[in-house]
């Protein structure tokens, strides 16, 4: 299926419900297809808007996605239509039982050792036929990131998934992709963590409302206050420009590239 892509704060963003975009990167792996996934929430569309690198990477993503309330108020706010958040962390749990069902090897990557090696092992449980082609923690210098990328390669893996935290986890994947020899790639910051059951999900009618981010900084005050308080009150001020931007007759709002 093509995807519905718009700009939004001068970054692409595939306006797609979630299974719509399942499907269709399910479709570009099965034709082989290189593909890239991305997703935005708040703190990246302020971090973008200060990083080049960063928002070179969302650019020549082939997949970007809306994770989080804020592009879902952001797109309302400026008159786009966006019709559902797709978390990253949710799509990778969705592609893992497709991954078994088709015999398309995954490769983890990230975390911490004890976190990776047990993601990889409820990941087999629950998906009885997945093949975990291999697994490496994040822990490791900027010199070693070749060798690590060459076991990715060796391991013959068609999906990577990269838990090292944003921006690193973009930079390694717009750094390495196309040598890693994998047709999907997307970075999923704690997404191991919550499949190895170390870290735990919000209830589900705060996911629903898209207060995940404020559950989890009430867990952890102190590491999440920054991303959930002053990112977000950044993001906002950076939709409020560029919604009168747009009211004086700008065509493209958001920050400048």
């Amino acid at each position: 299926m093509p995807s519905l892509r718009i700009e939004l704060l001068g970054l692409p963003l595939d306006a797609l419900t979630f299974d719509e975009t399942v499907r269709l990167i399910v479709d570009r792996i099965a034709r082989g297809e290189p593909t890239m996934q991305v997703s935005l929430n708040a703190a990246k569309y302020v971090r973008a808007a200060e990083d080049p690198l960063l928002r070179g990477f969302i650019r020549r993503a082939h997949v970007v996605s809306p994770d989080g309330a804020g592009p879902l108020w952001a797109a309302r706010r400026l008159g786009l239509e966006v019709p559902e958040r797709v978390p990253g962390v949710d799509l990778m749990l969705a592609l893992l039982p497709e991954a078994a069902r088709h015999g398309w090897p995954v490769f983890l990557l990230g975390a911490r050792p004890e976190v990776v090696e047990r993601a990889a092992a409820e990941a087999t449980r629950r998906w009885p036929g997945l093949q975990v082609a291999g697994t490496h923690h994040g822990y490791f210098r900027a010199d070693e990131e070749a060798a690590v990328v060459e076991q990715v390669r060796q391991s013959g893996a068609r999906l990577l998934f990269v838990a090292l935290g944003s921006p690193r986890q973009e930079r390694f994947l717009d750094r390495w992709f196309a040598k890693t020899g994998v047709t999907y790639a997307q970075g999923v910051g704690g997404g191991f963590d919550v499949l190895a059951g170390f870290a735990r999900r919000a209830p589900e009618w705060i996911q629903r409302a898209g207060l995940e981010g404020v559950y989890r900084m009430i867990l952890e005050p102190r590491k999440r206050w920054r991303r959930v308080v002053v990112d977000n009150a950044r993001f906002i001020a950076l939709v409020l420009r560029a919604a009168r931007r747009r009211r004086g007759g700008e065509t493209r709002p958001g920050p400048a590239p």
